[in-house]
C-alpha cells in the first residue's frame, strides 16, 4: 500500500505474485486499483498500484500478447529497480551492468507512449527526470520521477 497514495492504496484490491507470476489475492478491493507488495523478479522492494488499464497492459507484458490500445497509470512513491531500461524481459542487468535504481514516480502505460516525442529512450536514464522505459517495444511506458 506504500506504492499509492493513502486514498488510493486504501480501497485497493492487494495482490501478491509469485516467482512464476502467478497471483494470490490477499484483499478484495472496491476503487478498481490493484496494488502488489513486491516483484520477487528483482533485488530491490518495488511494490507499484496500478489502476484497471495499467493491470491489463501488466498482464499482456508479463503474457508476451500485445498490450491493450488504453492509457494506463501506475504508482510506485516508494520507488524500484530494473534489469534493463531496453529489454522487458531482462532477469538481471547486462554483464557488469547494474540493476537502474529509481525513487519514487509514477508511470503512464500504453501505445500512446510511442507517439510521445521529446522523452529520453537511452539504455543508461537519468532516473530523476521523465524517460522512456522499454522503448521501441510494445511495453514502452513513460517513468515520470516525483521528487
Amino acid at each position: 500500500m506504500s506504492a499509492a497514495p493513502k486514498s488510493v492504496a486504501e480501497g485497493a484490491t492487494i495482490i501478491v505474485m509469485d516467482a512464476s507470476n502467478n497471483a494470490r489475492t490477499l484483499r478484495e478491493g472496491s476503487n478498481g486499483w490493484t496494488c502488489m507488495p513486491d516483484s520477487p523478479a528483482s533485488p530491490g522492494q518495488d511494490p507499484m498500484c496500478l489502476d484497471q488499464n495499467a493491470m491489463e497492459w501488466a498482464g499482456a507484458w508479463i503474457g508476451k500478447r500485445p498490450p491493450p490500445d488504453k492509457i494506463g497509470f501506475v504508482f510506485m512513491l516508494a520507488g524500484g529497480s530494473d534489469a534493463s531500461n531496453t529489454d522487458p524481459y531482462a532477469t538481471g542487468p547486462l554483464q557488469g551492468g547494474a540493476w537502474i535504481d529509481t525513487g519514487p514516480h509514477v508511470m503512464i502505460v500504453g501505445p500512446a507512449v510511442g507517439r510521445m516525442a521529446g522523452y529520453p529512450r537511452g539504455v543508461q536514464p537519468d532516473t530523476t527526470q521523465p524517460y522512456v522505459m522499454w522503448p521501441g517495444t510494445p511495453y514502452e511506458h513513460l517513468m515520470i520521477p516525483i521528487r
